[in-house]
């Protein structure tokens, strides 16, 4: 029997140069994070020869950033560590909580993008976690990838609250077994706050956000939703935003209501930070 060829022995892993170090940012969308123009738009303006790397003009929008470079767009400085900026945005139903239509469905970025102001257009927003196409109510944005992960992560335990118009009669005795945890069939679902408003009308506080989670647990107590809205993240709510409006969140909120300090404020000493106020 002939014998198998020997596999040729694993080549040892590459070093990682960064490895202790802050890695580099690709060009494009170093501007973009730092608010000098969006993603696509700071692509366009690299193609064009407009942007320059310590002095140097660079094409190619890959291009490695490093942390202590310095950036230019037509010549002018560009500052690299932008603010946390968040948005509350009151979504609408109908609308995905996507960057992409499917069919003739259309996304909240067409909703909310045309709204922004100068200033808040020039940034790439992020939808922090994701409402079903039929929910409605409280959406986060941010220019901070940071703060998504840390409102989606289930280990930062930041309540969503959530109000479902159920089809069945809701009563105490039906939604006990959503306050002491029940199982799902990707894995048990942590214990919920859990608060009946009214037979037809079910509170519902998770640490948690899985796929349509709110509406599979309800259902498995036999309490199918017919209507969900999100009222509030952390301690951030929709309040009486109308459907489709916005505000921006001040810094004190995202710090004591979102929990979050991560990068630095968007302070009045900061040139390019928008003003905020509580609207």
């Amino acid at each position: 029997m002939p014998r198998k060829p020997e596999r040729p022995p694993k080549s040892p892993p590459r070093p990682n140069r960064w490895e202790g170090k802050e890695k580099p940012d690709w060009l494009s969308r170093a501007l973009a994070r730092a608010g000098a123009m969006p993603q696509k738009e700071a692509e366009a303006a690299i193609k064009a020869g407009r942007v320059s790397i310590n002095g140097h003009v660079v094409k190619t929008h890959l291009s490695p950033v490093p942390p202590d470079a310095v950036l230019k767009v037509d010549g002018l400085p560009v500052r690299k560590v932008a603010p946390t900026l968040v948005l509350a945005f009151h979504k609408p139903a109908g609308v995905l909580s996507s960057t992409a239509r499917q069919h003739r469905t259309g996304t909240v970025f067409e909703v909310l993008l045309p709204q922004l102001p100068t200033e808040l257009a020039s940034y790439t927003w992020h939808a922090v976690g994701r409402l079903d196409v039929d929910t409605t109510g409280l959406l986060l944005f941010t220019n901070d990838d940071k703060l998504v992960a840390h409102c989606t992560s289930p280990e930062t335990l930041l309540p969503k609250r959530y109000v479902a118009t159920v089809f069945s009669t809701a009563d105490e005795e039906r939604v006990a077994p959503l306050r002491e945890g029940m199982p799902l069939d990707d894995g048990p679902a942590r214990p919920a706050v859990v608060r009946v408003r009214d037979e037809h009308t079910v509170e519902v506080t998770l640490t948690e956000g899985r796929h349509h989670q709110v509406k599979r647990m309800l259902g498995a107590v036999g309490l199918p939703a017919r209507a969900l809205h999100r009222e509030a993240v952390g301690e951030i709510t929709v309040g009486d935003l109308p459907e489709g409006g916005f505000r921006l969140l001040t810094d004190a909120e995202v710090r004591e209501k979102l929990h979050y300090t991560g990068r630095a404020p968007a302070t009045a000493a900061s040139p390019t930070a928008p003003e905020t106020e509580d609207a």
